[in-house]
């Protein structure tokens, strides 16, 4: 059975698959839950065994296995090929987000880049190797994942599958994975983890009329987030460095206090973002500007920090060169070029790289069309990506 990479890359986004960000996810175009059905069916029609990992809720990771010409229990190559299934939320998006349109060469639509599109390719390169059967082919496992764009905890849930927990369709710990990402076709190596999480002020809740009878919390957030400028500038930017995915990094992004306007807010909470590069830990990233803030803060008020809402390890190229450049060569014989990169934003790779695995990124379009307004790929790349998938795993 042969799948055309542009009607299947229609299909995926024209199901929603949203994950609600820390939500309660109840709305009906939220979570993979459909997505999930959608391609447990087109994975029976391929005649692939299927498995589903339950992760959180009624959220779980879908595995199919194509078997290899030598079995993985008698030496045979494993190969996890890894897309995840959820999509970032489309409000404030200038097109139809779940109505997919062809033109120009591209198709619109959200997820359509990250990560639709390279799990579109994948699809059709694996049908192809179930249609084709070459003789060298090795085990392959195709994972969709669950839960990568706010928690990693589909990812995280995988690993336990070669890690300790058992699995009927996971033979063993696979020997290489190429996670599906927006990498403009080039490879990969390495990528920044990330941790993130919200702090705390607390104040004492008053009449506007009479301010002086309260503390201000978000008046005491103001003079920490003097403190956390100032540590991100002359601490974090100065920390160690990666020649392919560059500096640390760190950044406030949401604040939020107050009640009303003629109340004295007793509580503010702004929440931090972390980046990374290989090397240094999360919880080291964290533990130490925890400990910058309640020198610069404490005895006068202290700030309350929630353990992390996402962390996730960084991707090191110091395990994954073979694998590396076998891919790049693949892709340099379809496109006639081809980059080993490293990048600023996280994925599930570098949780597989930790579980054991060497572990790359490669898929069709570009970071900067992901999670847009109008979000894209260019079909000339998704159709590169099925042919370099395949070639991969043949």
């Amino acid at each position: 059975m042969e799948l055309d990479p542009v009607e299947t890359l229609r299909q995926l986004v024209a199901i929603p698959s949203v994950n609600p960000m820390g939500g309660a996810g109840k709305d009906t175009p939220f979570l993979e839950t459909r997505l999930t059905e959608h391609l447990e069916q087109l994975f029976r029609r391929l005649g692939l065994r299927v498995e589903r990992q339950p992760v959180a809720g009624n959220r779980e990771n879908l595995i199919a296995r194509l078997d290899g010409s030598i079995p993985p229990e008698d030496g045979g190559r494993v190969v996890l090929f890894d897309a995840h299934q959820d999509t970032v939320p489309a409000e404030g998006m200038t097109i139809a987000p779940f109505t997919p349109e062809v033109r120009e060469g591209r198709l619109y639509g959200r997820g359509s880049c990250d990560t639709k599109g390279g799990m579109a390719a994948m699809l059709t390169a694996v049908a192809r190797l179930a249609e084709l059967r070459p003789s060298n082919r090795p085990t392959v496992l195709v994972c969709c994942t669950v839960d990568e764009e706010y928690g990693f905890s589909g990812a995280r849930a995988l690993t336990e599958l070669w890690t300790g927990r058992q699995s009927g369709i996971v033979p063993r710990r696979p020997d290489v994975a190429v996670i599906a990402e927006p990498t403009d076709l080039d490879v990969v190596v390495a990528h920044k983890g990330v941790v993130r999480w919200k702090c705390h002020t607390a104040g004492r809740a008053c009449h506007s009329a009479q301010p002086e009878a309260g503390e201000n919390a978000i008046y005491r957030m103001a003079r920490a987030l003097v403190a956390v400028e100032r540590y991100a500038r002359e601490v974090v930017a100065g920390t160690r460095s990666h020649p392919l995915c560059g500096a640390a990094t760190l950044s406030v992004g949401t604040i939020h206090g107050g009640t009303s306007v003629n109340t004295v807010p007793d509580r503010c909470t702004i929440e931090i973002d972390r980046r990374l590069p290989p090397g240094e830990a999360p919880e080291d990233a964290r533990r130490e500007l925890i400990e910058y803030l309640r020198r610069a803060t404490e005895p006068t008020f202290s700030v309350q920090h929630d353990p992390p809402s996402m962390q996730g390890p960084a991707l090191s190229d110091e395990f994954n060169g073979p694998l590396a450049e076998e891919l790049a060569q693949v892709v340099r014989m379809v496109t006639g070029g081809c980059r080993k990169a490293g990048v600023a934003y996280a994925t599930n790779a570098a949780l597989y790289s930790v579980a054991g695995v060497p572990s790359v990124v490669f898929g069709p379009g570009r970071l900067d069309q992901a999670h847009t307004k109008d979000e894209w790929l260019p079909l000339d790349q998704l159709h590169q990506a099925a042919e370099i998938y395949y070639r991969f795993a043949s």
